[in-house]
Formats: structure tokens, sequence, C-alpha cells
């Protein structure tokens, strides 16, 4: 018998209509490719993974001043996919609502969990150096800045003015490998995390004339 997805790929991609270079669908392919790489690795229900991850990103910039996109995107699944399992609908919604890396709900299922550190992994390595300095741009950041020691240690806000692409390296891309939930992805992370930590080394010698 073959099974039909709860959604396909182009399906969701109409959903990503005019999202920034940060969270497009491109984004969302990415977190794809790691998530089913998790998934297998792990044991766990590749559709509700797969299903999760197409819409994890849905309600980007949608979600209205002060609102959590991640529990916009869970509340925008269950009404698109109303015509779904119940129970199989609200695994994809819980997975969506705790991706989110600031706040948001623990990740209670392997496959909330799956999302959530696909969606970090693509935050960091290449890829995420690329992502920071593509929002730093969109935001009108300077492009490097020294990071005080308190402010590294602090929790952050993207939207202070002073904050650069390194203090979002300082503060949230730096910690995110000891934040994986499962022991696939941390093995992925271990390579991504060394390139981005030699990246923002040697731009912080080459900005500063010291290579």
């Amino acid at each position: 018998m073959i099974v039909q997805p709860m959604i396909t790929i182009e399906e969701a991609r109409r959903h990503y209509a005019g999202n920034d270079a940060v969270h497009d669908f491109d984004h969302v392919l990415r977190v794809l490719a790691l998530a089913e790489r998790l998934a297998e690795a792990e044991g766990a229900d590749l559709e509700i993974v797969r299903t999760a991850t197409l819409l994890h990103d849905v309600a980007r910039g949608r979600e209205g001043p002060g609102g959590d996109h991640a529990q916009a995107g869970a509340e925008f699944a269950r009404h698109l996919l109303v015509a779904q399992p119940a129970a199989r609908v609200e695994a994809v919604a819980h997975a969506i609502a705790a991706h989110r890396f600031r706040g948001g709900p623990v990740p209670e299922t392997l496959e909330a969990r799956i999302l959530h550190d696909a969606d970090k992994l693509d935050a960091i390595g290449a890829i995420g150096v690329a992502r920071a300095f593509a929002y730093g741009g969109l935001h009108g950041q300077r492009m490097w800045a020294e990071v005080p020691a308190e402010y590294a240690h602090s929790s952050g806000d993207a939207d202070r003015p002073e904050h650069t692409p390194v203090h979002e390296y300082m503060i949230n891309l730096s910690k995110i490998r000891d934040r994986l939930m499962t022991a696939s992805a941390r093995h992925l992370a271990d390579e991504r995390h060394a390139y981005m930590v030699a990246f923002f080394e040697r731009l912080a010698l080459e900005v500063q004339g010291r290579e």
C-alpha cells in the first residue's frame, strides 16, 4: 500500500514565498536533509519529522509583534493538516512549537528533538557563518566589533544596535553544539563547530591587521 505524505515539498514551498534569505525554503530543505539523516540514525518516525521540518518556519514574519513564530507555525500546521489523524498532527505541531533555540517548550518527543537539532545544525559551520552575516546585512549591522566580556556571557539580543555577527557567534552560535539533544547531531556538530571557531578567530586577526 502506498502511503501518501502528510505534505509534499512542493505544497510546503508555496507557504514560504517572501521569506528572507536566512529563513527561506532553501533553509528548510537543508534542515530537511539533516533531519532525515538524524531520523534514520535515531529510529524516529520519518513522516512526522519530514512534515514538521517542512512547516517549522512557515510563520516566520507572520507571527505579529511580540509573537512566537514556532507557536504560530504549530497552529498553522494544525489547520493545514486538519484532515490527517489527530495524534499525528499533534506530534507535528509539538515538534514545530518546540524547535526554537531561544525559549519555547522543551522538545518531549524524539521527533521534536530531531527537528530542534537539525535546525540548530544549520545555524553553525560554514552555513551558520553565512546566515549570521546575511542576517546582519539585512538588519544593517556592522560586520565586526569587539565583544565586551560581560556581553559574551549575557543572553544577548539580536535587535540591540551594537549587535553584530560576532556578538551572535559569542552569545549563541558558539553554544549550540553543547545544547544538541541527540548523539547523532552532536557527532555532526563537531566539525561544523570547529570550522566556525576557526573562522571567527581568523576574522578577528584580519580586521585588526594581525594575521
